[in-house]
């Protein structure tokens, strides 16, 4: 992909990766949560793919048997470290309290829950944690339809200390222009713990890596729709603002995850498929 500007330019030209699958299909969508809580697991060398898989369809298994309401669904790095994301949504900080409360009074699945951590804990080098909010006004046309997603590109800005204002006016300006584009779409999280001040990360979920190569294509409707003093500011916005800038595409993993019941009605062949077989040494453990 030919950059105009390196760093957050260059990232922002792929905001608009969702056009193919939308205007193919009006499937139902799913709105961002408004809390989006993010554990990223380090993988050892070598200790990825199917064992990591394994370690991690004990968590699934019980929360399965618990019948758990709330749900996540993971995804795993195609670039960058070996590491995989687990993501869990909430309507609020309360809904995040209450169910972990929950968790630590449900003793069958406490105890089945730090057993899986004990193994699993053999197969990482290390383990953090984010809590990210929606912001509504930065993102653009969010809710899709992520069932049928494969792919997450995620990419995370740090802005400089004192520069939340030029930041704004950044993601104002390439918000406008790609208004202006059918079918571009895009969910903006800031970090409210586990993160440095005033970082953010932008979510484009995608069906196929086909997409991608729509982008590329796409860079004149973006240029063109900015005009030149846009493309002008919106370079100098960038050297004020941020600071660091870093994008990585993760693919979704069904064997690690515990999607929502419609996620599998909606595509079970992806979901329900893939989903890691119930232990039957397990089930009859307190």
């Amino acid at each position: 992909m030919n950059k105009i500007f390196s760093g957050v330019l260059g990232a922002l030209f792929l905001w608009g990766g969702l056009g193919i699958v939308m205007a193919q299909e009006a499937p139902a969508t799913t709105p961002p949560p408004k809390v989006l809580q993010v554990i990223r697991e380090f993988v050892k060398p070598g200790k990825g793919g199917a064992a990591h898989e394994k370690g991690e369809s004990a968590f699934v298994q019980a929360f399965a048997r618990a019948k758990w309401p709330t749900h996540y669904f993971a995804a795993t790095a195609v670039t960058g470290r070996s590491r995989a994301l687990f993501f869990v949504g909430y309507d609020s900080f309360e809904a995040w309290e209450k169910d972990s409360l929950a968790t630590q009074k449900n003793a069958a699945l406490s105890t089945a829950l730090d057993r899986a951590s004990a193994n699993d804990g053999d197969l990482l080098s290390d383990t953090d944690t984010s809590v990210l909010t929606f912001n509504e006004e930065q993102s653009l046309r969010a809710a899709v339809d992520i069932a049928h997603m494969r792919y997450f590109e995620i990419s995370l800005y740090r802005v400089r200390p004192g520069h939340r204002g030029e930041w704004n006016d950044l993601v104002k300006l390439v918000k406008a222009a790609y208004e202006k584009l059918p079918d571009v779409h895009w969910a903006m999280y800031q970090a409210m713990f586990g993160q440095e001040d005033l970082t953010y990360v932008v979510f484009i979920p995608r069906k196929s890596a086909t997409e991608i190569d729509h982008d590329m294509m796409n860079e004149k409707q973006f240029v063109d729709a900015m005009g030149e003093e846009g493309m002008k500011k919106l370079a100098e916005l960038e050297s004020a603002a941020v600071e660091f800038t870093q994008t990585n595409l993760f693919q979704f993993s069904p064997a690690m995850s515990y999607p929502r019941d419609e996620w599998v009605k909606a595509d079970p062949e992806f979901w329900k498929a893939h989903a890691p077989k119930p232990a039957k040494t397990e089930e009859a453990k307190p």
